[in-house]
């Protein structure tokens, strides 16, 4: 299977500047406009998708590789990381999606990557701006009056329909090539 090219714009801003609220209302206005959406977060620190003490949680701890919980509803597979002292790398997170069941990803953090971004400024957080250093940032999204050179878009950051129509009047300018999903590790 070859290359799959989709439209993939993410979302990066310090902590506590609302990221993540403004991702749920994008996603919800997206999907109420019936478009497929998928979700990446680059998480900073340990996460889990298990409960210790239930039975997948235990044999994942006991040594097994990867671990895939099923139901009627959803499946997740857990792969656990080879090599833990590296972030990963967002393409090879994105090829882990069924990218043909779906018309677009966002993305939260992997700020450091280089692919189009959606900054979250809030000025009363205190911390800098990101647009004038990261090349990859196509907007920013904030709740004050900011000057910015243009091709960059200010967005109003309390309006998740602007930004769900900034980012579809960009779908193909915000399309990504992302290489078949390397073979599982584990």
């Amino acid at each position: 299977m070859g290359e799959t090219i989709i439209p993939v714009v993410g979302f990066v801003a310090p902590s506590g500047s609302g990221k993540t609220t403004l991702v749920r209302q994008v996603v919800a206005v997206l999907s109420g406009r019936g478009l497929r959406v998928g979700y990446l977060k680059h998480a900073h620190h340990r996460f889990d998708l298990d409960v210790p003490g239930k039975d997948s949680y235990e044999v994942r701890e006991a040594g097994a590789h990867q671990t895939l919980l099923a139901s009627k509803a959803r499946w997740a597979l857990q792969v656990q990381n080879p090599v833990q002292d590296e972030d990963p790398d967002l393409h090879r997170m994105l090829a882990r999606f069924e990218l043909d069941r779906l018309d677009l990803v966002l993305v939260e953090g992997f700020k450091h990557a280089d692919y189009p971004k959606i900054e979250v400024h809030r000025p009363t957080t205190g911390e800098a701006p990101l647009y004038p250093g990261d090349p990859g940032i196509i907007a920013v999204a904030t709740d004050a009056p900011l000057a910015v050179e243009p091709p960059l878009v200010v967005l109003p950051l309390n309006t998740s329909e602007a930004v769900a129509d900034f980012i579809l009047s960009r779908l193909q300018d915000i399309r990504l090539r992302i290489p078949p999903a390397p073979k599982t590790d584990g």
